[in-house]
């Protein structure tokens, strides 16, 4: 696969890709409860680029977690401060590290630093490993139509406190689900960029990978049935690409149905591509469809 177009990191990518949240919260807003997030204008659902992210890193983890490279360390992950990290950097350079080798080590040792960057100036300040900007960038994902976010009532046997087991036999909570929603997200990749970092064509073919199962791997009960229904992927024949991203990434697309009803993806009349209309120096393979 490292062979392939799609996996060269001297030339420029652009993607799209198509997420189904199926009585799940694929993205809950802690500033309202948990809640799927929306845009209160359009009624259209939103999942962050962070959220993403996230997955993609726990994926990557999962399918490393044997590797003797060293290279597809996560920076970002629960349980690790992330100056102890810029702390280890200057620890194994030792009296060679500076912040400028301190970051060249970051980016050899951290996947993501690599691929997503990372602002690396904090902590001690002679310990610090700078700003990465990172090629690799993803959008917001948005529903093609207005979701319905639902709030719905649940019950357990067993109560939290010991002290409550001879008061109450069961405990009410809530769970907040979209019922169904098609979500559409947009990604990009700078070649100029990936040379400063030193991503390789097995580093995009792990990102691809990663990207193709990450749902697979991230399921529970908020979580039960996210699904990647397209990813499509135009390569450009050169560092800088041949042609604006929007102009490609509008040859791929799904009709809305302009309203809430939504309860499958059969209900939409497919993903289209127009594959006709690419420009020269551009060709697109669909990863997911």
């Amino acid at each position: 696969m490292t062979d392939e177009p799609h996996c060269d990191p001297t030339r420029k990518h652009d993607f799209v890709f198509y997420i189904e949240a199926r009585d799940s919260n694929p993205n809950g807003d802690p500033d309202s409860g948990g809640m799927p997030r929306t845009d209160p204008i359009s009624g259209q659902g939103l999942i962050t680029d962070v959220a993403i992210k996230r997955k993609i890193r726990t994926t990557v983890a999962l399918l490393t977690e044997h590797d003797t490279t060293g290279r597809y360390n996560i920076y970002v992950q629960a349980g690790t401060a992330l100056n102890t990290q810029h702390e280890r950097a200057h620890a194994e350079l030792g009296d060679r590290a500076t912040t400028d080798s301190a970051r060249d080590w970051m980016c050899n040792t951290f996947f993501d630093v690599r691929m997503f960057g990372a602002v690396m100036t904090t902590g001690k300040k002679d310990k610090q490993a700078g700003r990465v900007q990172g090629p690799l960038q993803l959008s917001f994902s948005r529903s093609v139509d207005p979701i319905t976010p639902l709030e719905i009532g649940i019950t357990r046997v067993t109560p939290t406190k010991q002290e409550d087991i001879d008061k109450k036999e069961t405990e009410m909570g809530s769970k907040h689900i979209v019922p169904y929603a098609l979500y559409r997200g947009e990604g990009h990749f700078s070649a100029p960029l990936a040379a400063r970092t030193g991503v390789t064509a097995d580093d995009l073919a792990m990102f691809w990978r990663a990207f193709t199962l990450m749902f697979d791997h991230d399921r529970a009960a908020a979580r039960g049935d996210l699904n990647l229904r397209g990813l499509y992927v135009f390569t450009h024949d050169d560092a800088y690409g041949r042609a604006p991203a929007r102009r490609l990434l509008d040859l791929v697309n799904v009709k809305p149905l302009g309203d809430a009803t939504a309860r499958s993806f059969t209900d939409y009349s497919g993903i289209t591509f127009d594959q006709a209309a690419l420009p020269n120096g551009v060709t697109a393979k669909a990863l997911v469809e």
